[in-house]
């Protein structure tokens, strides 16, 4: 006899698949739901928790299902609430500079939409593509811009949610000012599901930029490539993009796609700046000189767009090009700019000691790292080798005073990192957060908060 939910739930997928059930982490466990829907409507949301409330059954929402930390994962028994037919831009506004759309249009859809009027917005994961606005706002997703422009949530002004008591509710505003309240949208952002679900979501948009100016630099060493990085920050320059790719990474997407990137170098380190006129000319100038300065055994301008273009899709290329290669557990530690070097040197320590495979992609300007721990199919001995592996690269990274995720969330998989990283004071304050706003714990129950 199947679940008594089943009776109240609209939209229900006759024969879900099981990629319904988990996201993109590795190891991080899930469960088979009692159903998954697919609203369409944020009144048929609100029906979708008034029913699980009913019957005090667990609802996990998921996007694009393109999240790394376990975040969406389906326990046993619970309702996947599937965001993916709610994909209309439902208004851009070029006078007030926003769109207001629905949680499951794709990212790389906004922004292309967006273009159509001159307008521009910032927050590009590398899933970009395929990943949901939905979802960017549950994680708090950034990607190789924010070094300059910041993060989802310097982008949501308002969101429409329906809280775990199932009330349907507008927060924030869409005035470019406004400190009416607490910011309870800005709670909601990179709450991973846990708080609410997201029905529509108010972003500010920006004009578009100029073209960039793109900069590559060669390195023997990552260690010798987050000098640079330091050199960058201290020099007091504005990049809008500076991302790290070592050996492992660029040979991946060379065996891939044939690109024949790792030919000359170790480590690459990309840097863009979209400063107009002159201005642009003399901050690509004095990256070069930076990275000369950091050790770099070969750094230039580039005078070809479609070259740099390619060495940019390149970066984005690097996590299916590792993900065809084995099982791969993804970081995404954050530290402060000036132990970028540091983190990196203990990373590679790390690598040594549990004897795995690291292949590094960074988010190097703003000091997000994705340690990307490679093991052989069915080596479990690689796979114990590599959690622990993971547990200690947190560890370090608290330890140089930086944080155990920088965008991919907490989720499954962080849950000791979080516990670690704020302690039992702080902790308690999300408790009592949770509490408030999902008092029967129906939400995404089991992620963030440590067991």
């Amino acid at each position: 006899m199947g679940h008594p939910v089943l009776a109240d739930l609209p939209r229900v997928v006759d024969d879900p698949a099981e990629s319904y059930a988990h996201d993109e982490a590795e190891w991080a466990d899930f469960g088979k739901p009692a159903a998954v829907v697919r609203p369409r409507t944020a009144s048929e949301v609100q029906e979708v928790v008034r029913a699980c409330l009913k019957h005090r059954t667990p609802l996990v929402t998921r996007g694009a299902g393109t999240g790394l930390s376990g975040g969406a994962n389906a326990i046993d028994g619970c309702v996947v609430l599937a965001t993916e037919a709610m994909n209309t831009v439902k208004e851009i506004n070029a006078v007030e500079q926003l769109a207001v759309v629905e949680p499951g249009v794709v990212n790389d859809d906004l922004r292309a939409a967006c273009a159509e009027q001159g307008l521009w917005y910032p927050p590009d994961p590398a899933s970009s593509p395929w990943s949901t606005i939905g979802g960017n706002v549950a994680t708090n997703a950034g990607g190789i811009c924010c070094v300059k422009y910041g993060v989802t949530r310097d982008y949501v002004l308002g969101l429409e949610v329906v809280t775990g008591t199932g009330e349907l509710v507008r927060l924030g505003r869409r005035t470019a000012k406004g400190v009416a309240g607490y910011d309870l949208a800005g709670l909601m952002v990179g709450s991973e599901g846990t708080l609410g679900v997201i029905t529509e979501v108010t972003v500010r948009l920006r004009p578009q930029r100029q073209p960039e100016h793109t900069v590559a630099g060669y390195f023997e060493s990552t260690v010798d490539a987050g000098r640079a990085v330091t050199a960058v920050a201290t020099a007091g320059l504005r990049p809008s993009a500076l991302e790290l790719i070592d050996r492992h990474c660029l040979a991946a997407v060379d065996e891939w796609k044939q690109m024949n990137l790792a030919v000359d170098a170790n480590v690459v380190l990309l840097g863009r700046t979209d400063a107009p006129g002159a201005a642009g000319d003399a901050e690509a100038d004095a990256m070069v000189a930076c990275f000369e300065k950091a050790g770099a055994t070969w750094a230039a301008r580039s005078t070809d767009q479609a070259e740099a273009d390619a060495l940019f899709q390149a970066r984005r290329l690097v996590y299916p090009a590792l993900e065809r290669l084995g099982p791969l557990l993804t970081e995404d530690v954050c530290v402060p700019k000036a132990a970028v070097p540091e983190m990196l040197a203990r990373i590679d320590a790390i690598a040594a000691r549990h004897e795995t495979t690291i292949a590094n992609l960074a988010h190097a300007g703003d000091g997000n790292l994705h340690p990307m721990l490679l093991t052989p199919s069915g080596d479990d001995a690689a796979i114990v080798r590599a959690q622990a592996a993971f547990e200690d690269i947190m560890t370090e990274a608290i330890a140089l005073g930086g944080t155990v995720t920088g965008e991919h969330g907490v989720g499954l998989l962080k849950r000791n990192g979080l516990r670690a990283e704020v302690g039992p004071a702080v902790l308690a304050l999300n408790r009592a957060v949770k509490d408030a706003l999902d008092p029967h714990h129906i939400l995404n129950p089991g992620k963030v908060f440590p067991l």
